[in-house]
Order: structure tokens, then sequence, then C-alpha cells
């Protein structure tokens, strides 16, 4: 029994040793890229950006399916949301692969305007670091408007404005139930979800989407499309 107890012991210390370098090494990523670039530089830089729509210009509808897909808790964690992670790393050890990032609006953010796509663990910490320095310097509103107006919604457009006129002729402000709703399922996986590639894909998304409002409460079960 005591070997037992001091392979414990052993594999507890080795953990402990590892988190510590990964945080540390993480920690170092993510100094050096907010040295390169800070928090108030990346805004600036979004929002200079032609077709630029802030927050008061989307329709509800729009931000509460984003936020029911991408990060239905936004408004209330810190930047990182614990039970999303949690959840995210028991599908991906069930999964035996890494099939789910448990990532919030803002983890998105950092790791887009900051770090590449690399799925490591070293880059996961690095912005994780990242999200608590954004939310430290930006308001919930501002971070949610500079995620949409940054992030690529297949066909070329790599903002909300390029892909509501893209798509449906409109601007942001004028999209309607069904076509909120349908936009919002794309960022996820934009080369297959995008309409122009793929319209019956793009449906079934829109579905998957309409079906997590009404789990986060933006809409009654008996909601439909408009």
């Amino acid at each position: 029994m005591k070997w037992i107890k001091r392979l414990c012991s052993f594999l507890i210390l080795v953990i402990v040793i590892l988190t510590g370098v990964l945080c540390v090494k993480g920690y170092m990523d993510y100094r050096e890229a907010l040295n390169e670039k800070s928090v108030e530089e990346m805004a600036a830089e979004i929002e200079s950006i032609e077709n630029y729509t802030t927050i008061d210009e989307l329709p509800q509808t729009y931000i509460d399916a984003v936020l029911a897909v991408e990060d239905k808790r936004f408004y209330s964690h810190p930047g990182l949301d614990p039970i999303a992670t949690c959840r995210a790393l028991v599908n991906d050890i069930r999964a035996g692969a890494y099939v789910e990032g448990g990532s919030t609006i803002t983890q998105q953010l950092a790791k887009n305007q900051y770090f590449t796509q690399e799925k490591k663990i070293v880059r996961k910490v690095a912005e994780m670091f990242m999200a608590f320095k954004i939310e430290s310097v930006l308001d919930k509103d501002k971070i949610f408007e500079l995620y949409v107006n940054s992030i690529f919604f297949g066909n070329g457009y790599y903002c909300v404005a390029d892909a509501s006129m893209g798509y449906f002729g409109k601007n942001p402000s004028e999209m309607n139930f069904d076509e909120c709703t349908l936009l919002a399922g794309i960022p996820n996986a934009p080369t297959n979800y995008n309409p122009a590639a793929s319209p019956e894909l793009a449906r079934k998304r829109q579905t998957q989407v309409i079906e997590k409002m009404k789990k986060a409460g933006y809409l009654e079960e008996t909601s439909g499309k408009e």
C-alpha cells in the first residue's frame, strides 16, 4: 500500500510541476503578444475597418442567437467559463480527441487577434490570460462588437456587415429572424455552413441555432421563423 501512496504522490507532484510550467510558458506567450499589440490597439484596429457595425445597429435576435451558440454565459463570466471548459474537457476525453474547445467569445477574440489557430495547451493558457486582460480593459458590449466585426463568415466575408450585405443584400440592422439565425450559425464552420457554399448545411445549422436559443431561454418552445 505504501508504494501506491508514493506513486500517487509522485503523480500529483508531476501534474503540479507540469501545470506550473504550462502556466509560466502560457503567461510568457501572453506577455509577448500583448507587448506587440495592446488591447486598445487591437480594438482600434478592428474599429477602423470599413462597414464596422456597432452593437446598437445589430438586431437583438442576432445578438441572442450568437450568444446561444457561442457563449450563453458571456455577460456573467470574467472571460473564462469554467462550466463550458469542464464540459468540453469531458467531451474531449470521451471522444479521445480535441473535438470541443469550450472557448468564450472573449477567448475567441483573443485567439483570433493575438495567437495562431493551433490546438496546443500552451496556446490555450496564453489565450486565457489574454481573455482576462481584454475583460479588464473593455466592457462586454464592446467585446461582443469587436468579435462580430472580426470573425470569418465564409465566402470572403470577415465582418457581420459584409456577410449581411453579401448573403442578404441588407445592412445588419435590417436582418429578419430567418437571416439573423442563419448568419449566427455560420462562424462555427464558415466553409461548410455558409449558404453560398451549401444551402442545405446552412439550414441544418440554422435549426441547431434555433434549438440552442430555445434552450438558453431566448425563444419560446413554440417559436418559429418569422
